[in-house]
């Protein structure tokens, strides 16, 4: 059904950002509510192409969202149209085309770029007269003051009926449709990532096999990078483009938890380890929200320190010669560390690494090699499919101590290998020059006996990098480097400020502020100090 606009007629424009589908989807919900003519439309932003975080990969699977997202809209009497083009130059095209009334769309909490653009936006939308409405896209509130309740916001928001899909988008005729931008039609070259497809459909049958099938030994088997490829959820991408809302996998989650308990009171033979499995699921699904909730608070952490205090703490290291050659080789995964370079090496290939490989890599970039999180976490963004700016830059703050609300964790490298990989099968896969070296001198290469034969050839310092530093060394630095900051008065006073601001309210005796002594455990060092 297509409708002509008259010359005072009410027109709806639906701006698609993050938000890929048709279902539970407020904005084209409520456009869609007065019969009134509705254009759909997608941008391809040159901001959005041209920041540093953004890769082929990306692209490519935002396309194939938007292929499926173009064919609910045509079932439904209406299309997808593309722009390519900034704001607010590529909305006063189309205004002056169809003289769209009101704008609609979903509140992002994305880089600066999509800060600006929207303040932009909303400018123009002032001086035309247009109307433009928010819908939350999840559980972030915006212009929060306080953290207080906000747990009790996210469940009320979560477990309110999801929208379903307009039966009928009433369409706008005659306006053009520039297609669909492809990665080799950019600065950004090709796809050339082994990755997930992209679309609803994909989105919903991961989601389906992970809580009825695959995800049985989640709680477990999400640490190992053996295991998680196949026992993780594997929805994060789906997620941060919005082929599932965050409301639909929550109910999915809770009715899967209650279709085991009944299959189990019914007699049949159901593993207790599905129950916890998908607690740990469910608990994250509200981590997701709480984290994203500090960028929308405070949008300068994507640049700068949360806690400004650890300012200069790193920064001249990072660029000096030795800090550039450090990075260079982390990025490359040629550290000598082969735990560290199979991870990276995987997820350079995939565009995904499960989340404790991922704190591992940011744990040693930050701590040992003891290079500034910013750089490392622009390349991180640019290499992860799912890279949700909220999430992403408040992981890397926390994992590399830069909040002051957070406990300071070094990884071991050759510990998680031998507990996650404990026969080398990860570790040789993607490093195929230590095929041929022992397993008990796997975790660790640089130290096996040049007496000892190796059906590889395998030469360390020439087939494959000696480590970068001397992880003792290294360690020792870091600790005693974070011991100090710590101890400083003001330090102290702004980490409470910080915890006021941006700390879960979930336990209020928080371990931040408590005494207790550094401690080794399961492969990492916790260390927390009085504050």
């Amino acid at each position: 059904m297509t409708v002509p606009p008259g010359p005072t007629r009410i027109v709806h424009l639906v701006w698609f950002k993050r938000d890929l589908r048709v279902e539970d989807h407020a904005a084209l919900s409520a456009a869609c509510r007065d019969g009134n003519p509705v254009l759909c439309l997608w941008l391809y932003e040159p901001e959005w192409l041209g920041a540093p975080e953004t890769d082929a990969s990306h692209l490519a699977f935002a396309n194939e969202c938007l292929a499926e997202l173009d064919t609910a809209l045509r079932a439904r009497g209406s299309r997808l149209v593309t722009r390519h083009g900034s704001l607010p130059d590529a909305f006063e095209s189309l205004w002056q085309e169809c003289r769209f009334t009101h704008l609609w769309s979903h509140e992002e909490t994305g880089p600066g770029w999509s800060y600006a653009r929207d303040l932009r936006v909303a400018d123009w939308c002032r001086a035309r007269g247009v109307v433009w409405k928010e819908f939350p896209q999840h559980g972030v509130v915006r212009r929060l003051r306080s953290r207080d309740g906000w747990a009790a916001r996210w469940e009320e928001r979560m477990h309110r009926p999801a929208l379903p899909a307009p039966d009928i988008i009433p369409a706008v005729r005659g306006i053009r449709s520039a297609g669909r931008l492809r990665p080799e039609d950019t600065a950004l070259g090709a796809d050339r990532k082994d990755r997930q497809t992209g679309g609803v459909t994909v989105a919903r049958a991961t989601l389906d096999s992970f809580l009825h099938h695959r995800g049985t030994y989640y709680r477990k088997a999400m640490s190992s990078p053996l295991t998680a490829p196949d026992q993780c959820s594997r929805i994060s991408p789906y997620l941060t483009w919005g082929c599932l809302s965050l409301r639909e996998t929550t109910a999915a989650t809770e009715a899967a938890v209650l279709a085991w308990k009944s299959a189990r009171d019914r007699g049949e033979a159901v593993p207790g380890a599905w129950f916890g499995s998908l607690q740990s699921f469910a608990a994250r699904l509200r981590w997701h929200c709480h984290f994203i909730q500090k960028l929308e608070d405070e949008p300068s952490m994507e640049f700068e320190n949360l806690h400004r205090g650890y300012d200069g703490l790193r920064e001249e290291f990072t660029e000096s010669p030795e800090g550039q050659r450090r990075f260079a080789a982390w990025c490359a995964g040629a550290t000598g560390f082969p735990m560290i370079d199979a991870c990276m090496r995987f997820c350079l290939a995939t565009g995904w690494l499960n989340f404790r490989m991922r704190a591992m890599l940011v744990s040693f970039a930050s701590s040992l090699l003891w290079l500034h999180w910013r750089p490392t976490a622009v390349f991180l963004a640019r290499h992860f499919l799912d890279f949700e700016p909220g999430i992403h830059f408040a992981q890397f703050q926390m994992q590399s101590g830069t909040t002051g609300i957070n406990t300071l964790r070094l990884y071991s490298p050759a510990r998680q290998l031998v507990t996650h990989d404990p026969a080398g099968t990860f570790v040789r896969r993607w490093i195929p020059e230590l095929t041929g070296v022992p397993t008990a001198w796997l975790a660790e290469p640089h130290r096996m006996p040049d007496s000892l034969p190796s059906p590889s050839g395998c030469r360390i310092g020439r087939d494959y990098p000696a480590p970068i530093v001397d992880y003792a060394t290294a360690r020792r630095q870091a600790l005693d480097n974070f011991a100090a900051i710590r101890r400083l008065p003001a330090v102290r006073s702004e980490a409470q400020q910080v915890y006021r601001r941006h700390g879960s309210r979930a336990n209020p005796r928080r371990p931040e502020f408590s005494p207790r002594k550094t401690k080794a455990k399961a492969g990492f060092v916790q260390q927390e100090f009085t504050l």
